[in-house]
């Protein structure tokens, strides 16, 4: 058993290609041995900027002989086509065997492949790993880049290291030969390398000044930028990205603690941050206050004999920058949010929704319709709709049109130094949040108005004009839309019906357009709380109300979680297995019941009976007067128990249902266990006589209604 070192030497590598690079290596060297029949275990895979490496242990020095077979022309098949199949596998006509294949007899080839020594298989697989490697951009270079046909790599590839053992794996790949010699650092070693084997390659690589680990690197970078801060008396910003970052630009980082003119902290801290950030890769640091200081941490590549020498450079490039930002913070508040809104009907947001100042007055008619009308939440209208109307103003200002990422926080900034209502400028600043899962959620009612706005505005739109998302396709991020509408009306308690909200976006014609989205949002519901641990038939029976989707998110998540609790009790369980049983019968027999017959008949839109009690009790007095016509008969003991059971329930699962106590309304259902056990255990109710038969099937037909009342027990397996 031998180690194989494999390294691939280039130019510098992006360090956001770094970890993908780790990974297709590792992906590509597998498939490799796996079609050669070799198993391998761990590998190790490293990265710097300018190499790939791969260490695999205890390779076999040879893989095993092996027998494969091939599947023929059956015999009696054309002469061509036996020659044909013969050919193809590089044997002669006699060397084929026979064998019954369904009933026929049929030519198989049998092939002999002997073992194949482990030097020879990797000769022969790192060119295919160089040739069939992914990377997100490549390039040609050289001569023989004026061939399509030529190598493409992420930067020039300038070496190959591959050893198994002490001895050189033999390959050439686009006129670099592999060999045993590397490189060390750029500037801190001069000359070759010579590595023996897989173990002493990362203790040379280190001698010349290259750490070839990414994650000491990283550790290196995290640890010494708090170190050098701590020492100065400051906190540094912790920045994960940023540390595999610096790991991925340098090959022996050492960070440094440099200073920037402290007049540039008039500037948003958030745009110092950036600025240092995107454009220098620099950390920020806060001042024991915990404001930012005017302080940075930088990464060099080099341990330079007078590191203040660095800083200083670092600093240069830091302040133009900085100067740079404080000129568009400057340039931007000459002009009020007001004016640079007027800029938007120049925007497109979509050929047919028209531009975004156009989306902006849909956002801030809804906006003042929740807190005024709706109460969800409550507020200010004219403030709602100011800070809707604002909310976008940022998008043509010039730091924004730098910095994307500072959309909606610098309006904020612009909105308060322009003298705006503190709740205007944190609901413009605030109304993207919460933009993913571990994002905090507005709570103060103007910034979660224009939120909601903005996001539903979002849904209703593109619903409205036909385009949803479709399998792994959504280009206008609803589905992040919808995850940020449930987690503000979660985080705030709020009960809004998506109905009557899309009749206030578009009009009273759109309650279907309401109900469409409350389906897609109750999807993303689902998968939200299957993540949590909830049943999924559970969520569905709660999600279906009155023969359609509801209305109301914040009622189908309450109701499911009710729901849960009450079918892990015995009385629970039993009900759901009486309710099985009567929803059988029915169904055989077909039998709709007097809820049904109203429905069938359209006399009253079911859904409308949930959230009207005046309509609700003009449905009552209908089916009380149906089945007072279809009790022709005493009834039996058990039979009366029922009935009488019901009275009682109905109005107590009603009165439960109006005030949304789910929990109330699935008491009042246990109720019902013991009577309908009696019933099914005393009763029959397939009777020869007719008019007991047909009531019987209404009182069991009553008794699924009463369950429907609060969910749709139909969706619950078991």
């Amino acid at each position: 058993m031998t180690d194989f070192l494999l390294e691939l030497r280039s130019e510098e590598i992006p360090a956001r290609m770094q970890a993908g690079a780790r990974a297709e290596l590792e992906k590509l060297f597998r498939r490799e041995m796996d079609a050669a029949g070799v198993a391998v275990g761990n590998l190790t895979v490293w990265s710097t900027p300018r190499r790939l490496a791969l260490i695999a242990r205890d390779l076999p020095d040879a893989t095993n002989a092996v027998s494969e077979e091939a599947k023929g022309p059956p015999v009696g098949a054309p002469d061509a086509a036996v020659e044909g199949f013969c050919r193809k596998n590089g044997l002669e006509r006699a060397s084929l065997e026979t064998r019954d294949v369904k009933g026929r007899a049929t030519y198989f080839a049998v092939i002999a492949k002997p073992g194949r020594a482990m030097v020879s298989l990797l000769a022969d697989a790192i060119p295919a790993i160089v040739r069939d490697f992914a990377w997100p951009k490549s390039m040609r270079w050289g001569q023989a880049s004026l061939s399509t046909e030529s190598l493409r790599w992420v930067r020039p590839l300038s070496g190959i290291v591959a050893l198994l053992g002490d001895e050189v794996v033999d390959c050439e790949i686009h006129g670099v030969t592999s060999g045993a010699v590397t490189l060390g650092h750029r500037f801190h070693h001069h000359g070759d390398i010579t590595i023996g084997n897989a173990n002493d390659y990362a203790v040379k690589l280190r001698a010349g000044h290259v750490i070839v680990d990414q994650e000491e690197r990283a550790a290196i970078v995290r640890d010494g930028a708090a170190r050098v801060a701590a020492e100065a008396g400051l906190a540094l910003v912790e920045d994960e990205g940023l540390v595999i970052e610096n790991a991925g630009l340098t090959e022996w980082p050492v960070p440094l603690l440099g200073r920037f003119d402290e007049s540039y902290l008039d500037v948003p801290p958030e745009v110092i941050q950036l600025t240092a950030r995107v454009n220098q890769k620099y950390f920020v640091c806060n001042s024991a206050n915990g404001k930012l200081a005017n302080a940075f941490v930088c990464t060099a590549n080099v341990e330079a004999e007078d590191p203040a020498v660095v800083v200083e450079g670092n600093r240069k490039v830091l302040a133009a920058r900085l100067s740079d930002a404080r000129f568009f913070w400057e340039q931007d508040r000459k002009t009020s949010l007001r004016e640079h809104a007027k800029k938007l009907e120049r925007i497109t947001f979509h050929e047919k929704l028209g531009t975004v100042a156009d989306k902006v007055d849909r956002v801030a008619k809804l906006a003042a319709w929740l807190v005024s009308d709706a109460r969800a939440p409550n507020g200010d209208h004219n403030l709602a709709r100011q800070a809707a109307e604002l909310s976008k103003s940022d998008l043509v200002t010039e730091m924004v049109g730098e910095f994307p990422e500072l959309q909606g926080l610098m309006g904020g900034y612009y909105a308060r130094a322009e003298g705006l209502p503190d709740a205007v400028a944190d609901a413009i600043r605030d109304h993207y949040r919460p933009v993913g899962q571990d994002d905090a959620v507005p709570t103060a009612p103007l910034t979660v108005a224009v939120s909601l706005a903005d996001k539903l505005d979002n849904l209703f739109s593109f619903f409205n004009i036909g385009i949803l998302p479709t399998g792994s396709k959504d280009p206008f991020a609803l589905r992040r839309a919808a995850l940020g509408y449930l987690r503000l009306v979660q985080a705030n308690g709020l009960e809004l019906s998506l109905e009557q909200a899309a009749q206030a976006w578009g009009g009273l014609g759109h309650a279907k357009l309401g109900t469409q989205v409350a389906a897609f949002l109750s999807d993303r519901l689902a998968v939200q709380m299957k993540d949590q641990g909830m049943r999924h038939d559970h969520i569905a029976a709660s999600r279906d109300w009155a023969g359609q989707v509801d209305a109301r998110t914040d009622r189908i998540e309450t109701r499911a979680r009710a729901l849960g609790i009450f079918l892990d009790t015995p009385d629970g369980a039993n009900l759901l297995a009486g309710y099985k049983r009567a929803a059988n019968i029915l169904k055989k027999e077909d039998w709709h019941g007097v809820e049904g017959e109203i429905a069938q008949t359209g006399e009253e839109d079911p859904l409308a009976l949930v959230d009207d009690p005046d309509m609700k009790a003009v449905v009552d007095a209908k089916m009380a007067e149906r089945r007072a016509t279809r009790m022709p008969y005493a009834p039996e003991p058990a039979e009366q128990d029922l009935i009488e059971a019901l009275e009682a329930a109905e109005p107590r699962v009603e009165a439960a249902i109006r005030t949304e106590d789910f929990a109330g309304a699935m008491a009042a259902l246990a109720s019902l266990r013991a009577p309908i056990d009696a019933f099914f255990d005393q009763v029959t109710v397939n009777d020869t006589d007719e008019a007991k038969r047909r009531t019987r099937l209404e009182l069991l037909a009553r008794f699924r209604a009463a369950v429907h009342n609060v969910a749709d027990f139909s969706k619950i397996e078991g």
